[in-house]
């Protein structure tokens, strides 16, 4: 039992952006909010992915709060696409302006959360002896926050240090004089290998399926680039919001609905004009080419190229077969961004081990045994992702209306109304939840958007006195069949595609497809209809 229960309107779990930003906008509806937060501070992914290399994949300008006019003034990114110390330092300044700090209570994490219907109340316990009684209870725990460290045979046997990506000490590792094995090339894998190839006396990659990556570009902001963005921020929020994605490429030369990047159909040019674009643009050629995404025949060319592309920078063949992805489309994953990673594999300190041609066996006291030989490393490195989208949600006890858990509900994959809400949990909110565009936008665009709207439905609520809200189950299942079907046909979806989106790099995790495919303008006019439709799909109740 816990020793003292705290009365909220609001409890909020999670200091991120999305965390930090629930609290201030419900402070100005004169609301008592209270935030928890694992953490020893705020920032979220910033906080714990501290990982050699790590940055953001969407450019600065973007990446950023609209809120405050002020804030956009004020601060000045040193990059156009900030690294993890950059972010994590724009992260304090706006909980230190907007004196966020006094409403979190740090290294604290909750256990369970039980609804109760006679008082329309959650009852929220924490690990540090205290609970909540709250009126409603917001997850912003974010979609990439749990770690998935693989159960391999022997692991607890090595004797060396280990790491995860997502978990990285925050007085940082020196490598200087270690060998180190790391497993898994996704984003963190891709952006760490490069760095920490750099100071370590050797390092293995351990890798068992090569990604798509594309360069970052990545460069410094000029004091006139600052500028201009500045001076035109009513502008990029706006394309922003109307976007596909919410990312308007400002940075890149795109910067408007008016000023995009020229799109061309792959399946309407010759070999040899694929061959030029790959001499003038390396990989970032691919991106031009409009209909990859939607023609599995025209995403078959751009891996072409893309493997082509890999061959040239990869000096070794057998390294460079071995980087080449084969198998599944382009775009079926997340977008990776990299800066010199198929670079590293041409130092003689880096060693690829594809796992393609003979999997992990075990780990041993000295390192990592493969079908194909054994590895000595003095550290091991998990570059392994997150239990995305659901991982967070789901490590918490929560029971709804008649004890029913969450867990148990969503047995079969995630359900909910807009990624919203679930039937059967009353006044719990999920921001950026699965059914959302959440992992497929930026994040920064997607949270104001989901925030906003849990804050104009209290607000509503409160106006009209209604105690609780949740959605109808036609209308969660209608949402849940609209996601699915307008996916339906994109590379996302497709049959050799193994993704997080898709829950498939979790072992016993059910195969369903999470996301919103269809862009953060439409899915925002969709809520906007909603609401102006009395707020259409959801029961409300007195």
């Amino acid at each position: 039992m816990a020793n003292n229960i705290q009365s909220v309107d609001v409890l909020v779990v999670g200091a991120g952006f999305a965390g930090m930003y629930m609290l201030h906008r419900l402070r100005t509806q004169d609301l008592n909010v209270q935030v928890v937060e694992a953490g020893s501070g705020v920032g979220g992914t910033w906080y714990w992915n501290r990982y050699p290399g790590a940055r953001c994949d969407v450019p600065s300008i973007d990446y950023s709060f609209s809120f405050s006019d002020d804030l956009q003034q004020d601060w000045d990114w040193t990059e156009v696409m900030a690294g993890q110390p950059e972010i994590l330092d724009y992260a304090n300044h706006v909980a230190d302006r907007f004196d966020l700090l006094k409403d979190i209570s740090f290294e604290t994490r909750v256990l369970d959360a039980t609804y109760d219907e006679s008082k329309r109340r959650w009852l929220i316990h924490t690990d540090v002896g205290t609970a909540y009684d709250a009126r409603f209870y917001v997850m912003a725990t974010g979609c990439l926050s749990v770690p998935n460290t693989p159960t391999i045979e022997g692991a607890s046997e090595f004797k060396g240090k280990v790491y995860h990506t997502g978990q990285w000490p925050h007085d940082g590792v020196n490598f200087e004089g270690v060998r180190v094995g790391i497993i898994g090339t996704g984003s963190s894998g891709i952006q760490s290998i490069p760095v920490i190839a750099e100071e370590a006396a050797h390092l293995t990659v351990f890798q068992r399926t090569p990604n798509y990556t594309m360069p970052a570009q990545n460069r410094p902001q000029t004091k006139e680039f600052l500028d201009d963005a500045k001076s035109k921020y009513d502008e990029i929020r706006r394309t922003q919001r109307e976007s596909q994605a919410g990312i308007v490429g400002y940075g890149f030369g795109f910067g408007g609905a008016d000023n995009v990047a020229p799109m061309d159909a792959i399946l309407e040019t010759s070999p040899e004009q694929r061959e030029q674009a790959l001499n003038d643009e390396g990989f970032a050629a691919i991106r031009r080419y409009m209909d990859i995404g939607l023609d599995m025949n025209a995403n078959e060319l751009a891996c072409d190229m893309y493997r082509e592309q890999v061959s040239r920078v990869v000096k070794d063949p057998k390294a460079a077969e071995g980087l080449m992805p084969k198998g599944y489309p382009i775009g079926c994953k997340r977008p990776v961004i990299d800066s010199g990673y198929y670079e590293a594999y041409n130092r003689d300190n880096v060693k690829l081990v594809d796992l393609r041609k003979g999997g992990i066996e075990c780990i041993t006291e000295t390192g990592i045994q493969t079908s194909q030989g054994h590895y000595e490393v003095d550290a091991i490195v998990y570059a392994t992702g997150f239990d995305a989208m659901t991982g967070a949600l789901l490590n918490v006890d929560i029971k709804g209306r008649g004890g029913a858990k969450l867990r148990e509900a969503w047995e079969a994959g995630p359900r909910t109304y807009l990624g919203l809400q679930t039937v059967g949990f009353p006044n719990l909110f999920m921001i950026t939840g699965p059914g959302s565009p959440s992992v497929l936008s930026n994040m920064i665009v997607s949270i104001e958007q989901h925030v906003d709207w849990i804050a104009d439905c209290i607000q509503h609520m409160d106006a009209h006195q209604w105690r609780s809200i949740e959605p109808t189950s036609v209308a969660e299942q209608q949402w849940i069949e609209h996601v699915n079907e307008i996916a339906k046909g994109t590379m996302l979806t497709a049959p050799s595609c193994n993704s997080w989106y898709l829950g498939a790099n979790i072992p016993g995790k059910p195969r369903i497809f999470m996301p919103y495919v269809g862009g953060v303008g439409t899915y925002r006019t969709k809520c906007e209809e909603i609401v102006a439709n009395g707020y259409e799909g959801f029961e409300l109740a007195s």
